[in-house]
């Protein structure tokens, strides 16, 4: 058998191609960033070519890099940024538009309109989500009235649409599948029959003739052409369930938190879709091949790892990421300023579109140390809130946070987190657990790996942060958060 498992990491700021071999050790990586285009405020796209492009590169440097050639790989897997929302054309390959981002907010009218018309919840029962400019259905309804022919070129099947997954797997196999993660991310898959549901499509007037079959997480789909000739592609999942998955939350309850471009908590909660009261949402974990299918509840923070990115791009007041942590450590505490990143609404547990960015606190003593300090702890904060509502969901306190991603390397921050959640923060000996999970899925489907439990078996700790704050301390922050999370709402009303 071949040596290792590849997989394609489409993120929403780079792309990654990584070699995994049978521990869960990486072999080989390589990375490119790829352009953020916004045409106006709230507007985010990614040009899916351009993407494409960079994940030959990328596959074609992590191979040189470790020496490999394609049939050194097993399989390969695909992971990807979810609800970004690709259209194509079928004959020509190219797409009609810039892929629209998951964090654009563009359909906030449609999403008003239907809210307008039955709650910001009429579709919660079905697909597990809120209306909300989030998800790619209403991307996808948006490209259709906004790219000239598009609807009639869409209902006569010339026309493609897929998250960034089909876009990949289309290129690299020639299929238009998409796997019941990402599928469930669109809001027009029913949770319950894990397919295409009727009703929503007509109510968001969305052809069934443009979308793509729903397959598991993990199965031979096809074979790879191209620099991966000969590969089966045998797993595919949105970014957050593969962290979710790479993480070994196997079992109901455990809960994994990855820090990217924006945060993400997901909890296993077993064969059964589990509502949320609390502002989650409720989505698909994974499927193994003809296995029942793992719900999830997740928490999704739209603004993290990018708040220092705008910090370090619009602001200049850091050169590079990774300064961040030493700027922020040069103060004692935050000097009373929280910074608020509602840069497209807010997201768990709140969903409000109104929100916009604020900056709270300020005197004359504030300075870049403090604004530094504030800006990671915004994040956990946030990841503070959704633990806080997916614990009134689920009635099952954190006992601890697995966490991953690429901010999980920032040790303030991760020890912040850990005070102001009161709970231990874990790091794994692994991190690139987003990648791993596809690799993961990949192999199980071709007997790389035998079973789940050679997952769980890998698994291993880098290093644990326990709290080390006062009670009252950790009350006073939080207040002020929530303070400030108030202020910011409401501001495009």
């Amino acid at each position: 058998m071949s040596k290792y498992v590849g997989a394609i990491d489409q993120g929403t700021t780079s792309t990654r191609f990584i070699v995994f071999d049978a521990a869960g050790n990486t072999i080989s990586v390589d990375q490119m960033e790829h352009a953020q285009i916004m045409p106006q405020p709230g507007w985010v796209e990614h040009d899916a070519a351009e993407i494409w492009i960079n994940t030959q590169k990328v596959i074609l440097g992590a191979l040189d890099r470790g020496g490999l050639a394609a049939s050194d790989l097993a399989a390969v897997g695909i992971t990807n940024q979810r609800e970004t929302t690709v259209l194509w054309d079928k004959a020509s390959g190219e797409p009609v538009h810039n892929a629209l981002v998951w964090m654009d907010t563009r359909t906030a009218d449609l999403v008003a309109e239907l809210t307008a018309d039955g709650g910001q919840d009429r579709l919660r029962a079905t697909t597990g989500l809120p209306l909300a400019t989030y998800f790619s259905g209403l991307k996808l309804r948006w490209l259709l009235e906004h790219v000239p022919g598009a609807r009639a070129r869409a209902e006569a099947g010339e026309l493609l649409f897929g998250n960034i997954d089909t876009w990949l797997a289309w290129k690299l196999t020639g299929l238009h599948i998409t796997d019941v993660t990402n599928a469930s991310r669109t809001q027009l898959m029913n949770l319950a029959t894990l397919d295409w549901d009727a009703d929503i499509l007509a109510l968001l007037d969305v052809p069934r003739a443009c979308l793509p079959q729903i397959r598991s997480s993990s199965e031979v789909y096809g074979t790879c052409t191209g620099m991966l000739e000969g590969v089966p592609l045998a797993g595919i999942l949105g970014d957050q369930q593969a962290a979710l998955f790479g993480q070994a939350c196997l079992a109901p309850g455990e809960a994994k938190n990855t820090y990217g471009t924006g945060c993400f908590m997901l909890m296993n909660t077993g064969e059964k879709p589990f509502p949320s009261k609390a502002g989650l949402l409720t989505t698909l974990g994974y499927k193994l091949g003809d296995a029942p299918a793992i719900y999830a509840l997740e928490g999704s923070i739209s603004i993290a790892g990018a708040l220092v990115q705008w910090l370090r791009d619009n602001l200049g007041v850091i050169q590079h990421a990774a300064e961040i942590e030493a700027l922020a450590a040069s103060v004692e505490d935050n000097g009373d300023v929280y910074f608020v990143p509602a840069f497209s609404g807010l997201y768990a547990p709140h969903w409000d579109a109104s929100a916009r960015g604020v900056i709270a606190g300020l005197t004359r003593f504030a300075g870049k140390g403090h604004i530094a300090r504030a800006v990671l702890e915004a994040v956990a904060y946030q990841v503070r809130e959704v633990i806080d509502a997916m614990t009134s969901d689920s009635g099952v306190a954190i006992l601890e946070l697995r966490t991953d991603g690429g901010m999980v390397v920032n040790e303030l921050l991760m020890q912040f987190q850990a005070d102001i959640l009161g709970v231990p923060v874990v790091r794994p000996r692994v991190i690139e657990t987003t990648a791993l999970g596809a690799a993961y899925a990949a192999g199980l489907a071709v007997g790389y790996w035998q079973s789940t439990a050679d997952i769980t078996a890998n698994w291993g700790v880098d290093k644990r942060w326990h709290p080390a704050m006062a009670d009252d301390r950790r009350a006073e922050l939080y207040a002020k958060w929530n303070k400030a999370v108030a202020m910011s709402r409401g501001w495009t009303d």
